[in-house]
C-alpha cells in the first residue's frame, strides 16, 4: 500500500505509477450479480451453456463495464492519500474494452498518474489505468479517469 501524506502532495507523482493490485478473480457469481445490478443479461455474459458451444474458448465474458467497474475496488488497495476529507469520482475521458475477460480469469490493475491540477479545496487527479488479464498479451482494459481529492 503506497501512502501520500495529501492531496497536493500528488504533484510528486505526475508521470509516476502509483502501483500494481493483486489479482482479482472474475468469476461467473460476479459477472451474475453484476447483470442482475445493471440489467444486462446478454447470453455473452450470463449463459454458460451456450457460451460453452458458441464463444471462443467456450466460456462467458465479463461485461466491459464490470472490467471498468473494478478500478475503485483494486486500487484502493495499491494506493491511498491519507490526509483528505473525501474523494469523488469525476469521469472518464477515454475508456477502451481492449480484450475479453473470460469467466474464471484474474486481473489486476496499474495505475500511473497522468496529471494533477488544482481545485478550490483539492485536486484533479487523471489517472492511466491500465488491467491485464493473468496470462495475456495485451491489456483487456485501458481508461483514463478523473479523480477530485479534497482536502
Amino acid at each position: 500500500m503506497l501512502d501520500i501524506q495529501s492531496p497536493a502532495a500528488l504533484t510528486e507523482w505526475v508521470g509516476k505509477k502509483l502501483g500494481t493490485s493483486e489479482w482479482f478473480l472474475v468469476d461467473q457469481k460476479t459477472i451474475d450479480l453484476f447483470a442482475e445490478a445493471t440489467g444486462d443479461h446478454q447470453w455473452i455474459h450470463v449463459d454458460e451453456a451456450r457460451a460453452a458451444k458458441e464463444m471462443p474458448g467456450g466460456k462467458t465474458i465479463a461485461h466491459g463495464y464490470l472490467t471498468l467497474s473494478l478500478i475503485p475496488r483494486l486500487a484502493q488497495a495499491t494506493w491511498r492519500v491519507v490526509n483528505r476529507s473525501r474523494s469523488i469520482n469525476y469521469g472518464s475521458n477515454k475508456v477502451r474494452f481492449t480484450a475479453p475477460v473470460p469467466a474464471g480469469s484474474r486481473v489486476r490493475l496499474h495505475i500511473t498518474v497522468k496529471s494533477v491540477e488544482p481545485i478550490q479545496g483539492g485536486v484533479r487527479l487523471t489517472l492511466e489505468n491500465e488491467m491485464e488479464i493473468e496470462g495475456g498479451s495485451r491489456p483487456v482494459l485501458v481508461a483514463e479517469t478523473l479523480t477530485q481529492i479534497y482536502d
